[in-house]
């Protein structure tokens, strides 16, 4: 590279550091005046943020029907939560006593604009145009411009008119459909009914076919469309034309949607609520990323130099087009999505801390500085790409299965680990390559890496197979023991298990940092239970307290509190139980997409390695980590709430990623061994540990300070969240130093084809 493309090279990358931290700051500082301005709230100019860092609309359906069974709420609020999803994936649906159901939409400032979309929840149903008796069941009204029942709906279901309802309808999406004649474009609704479903209409629609009779859809009271049938339709796919534009189309789609609900309901109460994690949740977390960004750059240049002010700019450029992307795409930000953002962060340093000891060996090896780096970036592809892309691996079946925080947390998993990859391999690679153009040529601004004595991890690996294990026990034992003693074995927050929501006016606006500041304390001390979620209503003086299942004397000592403290009317102060923040379904989907996630990484570590015991040694260390995370929740009581998912999920990334690494070095160093023995081996697995050991302490420092930084400035439901994830990223460390390897060269001694030592 010559001296002048060099230099132009460093100006674009400086100049595209200084355009893109211009932009960041503008983004950051829209959101936080945006997060801020808790009085007169719209949307959002700067990134969208979850309820937990700024809230957003709250709405309360009443259920009409009698009784309702506990599956057809269940069912319900799964419905409600397809629809959410089209404003957010951080959306939250729960039941509220027996016959409420409450949604729950962030970012999102205009309850009647939500309201007018989400539609009223109610019956939908498919009829046909002529009933048993040869009469027709609806008749088009030429004044109204509309299409009216001849009979009731009671009448048309009794004599089999109505020949599906909601229950029958799978997914209604907006879209476009070519026509064969023109090859223009229409607006169209595709619409998959249900297998029982499907039947039923095949049979239905090549009956209208065959008489050219229309289907019409009825849905809250009114016809939402009446379409003609052009041909029979016996695979439930079905495509509804006639709608003038896109915006019609996605109208009806969504109507048939809300009208699939189970239930009839009807809206009882709405409003715009504050961040559930406190005003200054967001302030604290984005004061901790900058000190934190700020140490890990200053830490990676004292320990690399040249290198180090290169992974430094690196690091810069990915968090501003993290940060840019996360507002680009409308990513909605949660603290799980903080946490992917921190997982990237470490991913970033761990590839350029790869690349930098690589370079130090070629060095140290003799070579030139300008083939050190040439070659340094090509021995660090593979370990980087296969860390990152097991990871990513992750990420997708997560977007693909999870839902919630959980899909939330996969997007800005994705967008985290594309980009530290790109920063990694492409803009350091030609910062390195410009800045030796320009004459920085000197190796000891590159360092040379130092001739370390191999330590004998294997020698001792049952001791850390021990300690793992009782470290385990413990846990399992602590989660018995509390389980035995009436309570819970684990400290499930009311996302999990639901709770008690108070709520009151307390005849003064106050803001969300009040209610943390003195509200908030008062109710912990009467409950002896930090784990509450408060949140003001806007444009009232009223504030909702959200906390664990009250006992009636609990509840009666709160509201007495509230009376004497804060002279709040008692006649303004309602209880009511609610539902998990979490629903079953939500929890199944992201179990499943773990399992789902940790099959697929196997077999892509199978795949890359060759050897199957590479592969079951990673996973079994990933099962480790989680389990050792687990202990932490059940000794120290951690609350289990929404983030806890979040925290499990960074840990596996982060580990997997660490331990792929270091399979990475023992891969390339069993090119050396002639002939294999427990001796070369053990040599090989300690050579490689010993080699990556500086990379891997440093990565988890750096990774490390970022959470502790969140845990000392954040507030007590960011420490809640911080310290299990400490605990994690350091489970994480030791499983790949001293669990993963270990797992590898055992199973290589006593399993498989090939194995060393054979029964006698």
């Amino acid at each position: 590279m010559k001296k002048s493309k060099g230099v132009v090279i460093i100006a674009v990358i400086l100049a595209c550091l200084i355009g893109l931290g211009y932009f960041t700051t503008t983004i950051m500082s829209a959101t936080s005046t945006s997060q801020a301005d808790t009085d007169n709230k719209k949307e959002s100019e700067g990134i969208k943020l979850g309820l937990d860092l700024s809230g957003g609309v709250s709405i309360t359906y009443q259920i009409v029907d009698k009784n309702p069974s506990k599956k057809d709420i269940e069912d319900t609020v799964a419905k409600l939560e397809e629809r959410a999803e089209s404003y957010s994936t951080e959306y939250a649906v729960y039941p509220v006593g027996d016959d409420r159901i409450t949604v729950e939409i962030p970012g999102v400032y205009d309850a009647n604009a939500v309201l007018e979309d989400l539609g009223s929840p109610g019956s939908l149903y498919f009829i046909v145009q002529k009933g048993a008796d040869g009469n027709d069941n609806y008749t088009y009204n030429s004044s109204t411009g509309e299409y009216e029942l001849a009979k009731s709906i009671d009448e048309l279901i009794a004599d089999g008119s109505v020949i599906l309802d909601g229950n029958d309808v799978k997914s209604a999406t907006a879209g476009y459909s070519q026509r064969s004649s023109t090859s223009a474009k229409e607006p169209v609704v595709d619409l998959v009914l249900k297998s029982d479903g499907a039947e039923i209409f095949g049979e239905a629609s090549t009956n209208a076919y065959q008489n050219q009779q229309s289907i019409g859809i009825y849905y809250d009271d009114h016809f939402i469309s009446v379409p003609n049938v052009e041909s029979p339709i016996t695979d439930g796919n079905c495509q509804i034309t006639g709608q003038k534009d896109y915006e019609e189309a996605e109208q009806l789609a969504t109507f048939i949607r809300v009208g699939a609900i189970n239930l009839e309901l009807k809206e009882m109460e709405s409003s715009v609520v504050g961040a559930q994690l406190g005003g200054k949740a967001l302030t604290s977390s984005v004061k901790a990323a900058i000190i934190g960004l700020i140490i890990v750059m200053l830490y990676m240049i004292i320990c690399y130099g040249l290198s180090g002010v290169v992974a430094s700019v690196g690091l810069g450029i990915y968090t501003t087009i993290v940060v840019s992307l996360i507002y680009l795409f409308e990513i909605t930000l949660t603290l799980p999505g903080i946490a992917g953002v921190i997982l990237g962060i470490g991913m970033a340093v761990d590839a350029n801390v790869i690349i930098i000891s690589r370079i130090r060996e070629e060095i140290a090896n003799g070579k030139s500085v300008l083939t050190a780096i040439k070659e340094g970036y090509q021995k660090a592809l593979s370990a980087i790409l296969d860390g990152n892309i097991t990871t990513l691996i992750a990420a997708l079946v997560l977007m693909w299965l999870g839902s919630g925080t959980v899909k939330g947390f996969a997007y800005t998993l994705m967008i985290s680990i594309v980009v530290s990859l790109f920063t990694a391999l492409v803009v350091s690679r030609l910062l390195n390559l410009a800045l030796y153009a320009v004459g920085c040529r000197n190796e000891k601004l590159y360092g040379r890496a130092k001739e370390r004595k191999t330590i004998d991890f294997m020698k001792h690996r049952w001791k850390w197979f021990i300690v793992s294990i009782a470290v385990i026990v413990a846990g399992v034992v602590g989660m018995i023991a509390y389980s035995a003693s009436g309570n819970n074995a684990l400290n499930y927050s009311l996302e999990f298990v639901g709770g008690t929501s108070i709520s009151a006016d307390f005849g003064k606006d106050y803001t969300v940092e009040q209610v943390e500041d003195t509200i908030v304390p008062e109710v912990a001390n009467v409950i002896n239970d930090k784990a509450i979620q408060a949140s003001t209503v806007s444009g009232s003086n009223v504030v909702t307290i959200k906390t664990k299942t009250l006992t009636l004397e609990e509840r009666e000592a709160v509201n007495q509190m509230l009376v004497d403290k804060f002279g709040v009317d008692e006649s303004t102060i309602e209880s009511q139980s609610i539902g998990s923040t979490i629903s079953g379904e939500m929890r199944q989907n992201a179990i499943l997409a773990v399992v789902v996630s940790c099959i697929f990484m196997l077999f892509y570590i199978w795949f890359r390695f060759k050897d199957i015991r590479f592969a079951g040694s990673a996973i079994i260390a990933l099962v480790h980590d989680v389990l050792v995370m687990l202990t932490a929740y059940a000794l120290i009581r951690i609350s289990v709430g929404s983030t806890f998912i979040a925290c499990m999920l960074t840990i596996v990334g982060y580990s997997i990623n660490d331990t792929i690494v270091i399979f990475d070095r023992i891969r390339e160093n069993m090119h050396s061994v002639r002939k294999q023995t427990p001796e070369t081996l053990a040599e090989v697995a300690n050579r490689s540990l010993t080699q990556t050991l500086s990379r891997s302490i440093n990565t988890s420092v750096t990774t490390i300070v970022m959470v502790l930084l969140l845990f000392i400035f954040g507030v007590s439901s960011i420490r809640e969240f911080a310290l299990p994830l400490m605990v994690g990223l350091i489970s994480g460390t030791y499983s790949s130093i001293f669990i993963a390897a270990s797992l590898w060269y055992t199973m290589k001694l006593h399993l498989g084809k090939g194995k060393l030592i054979k029964k006698k």
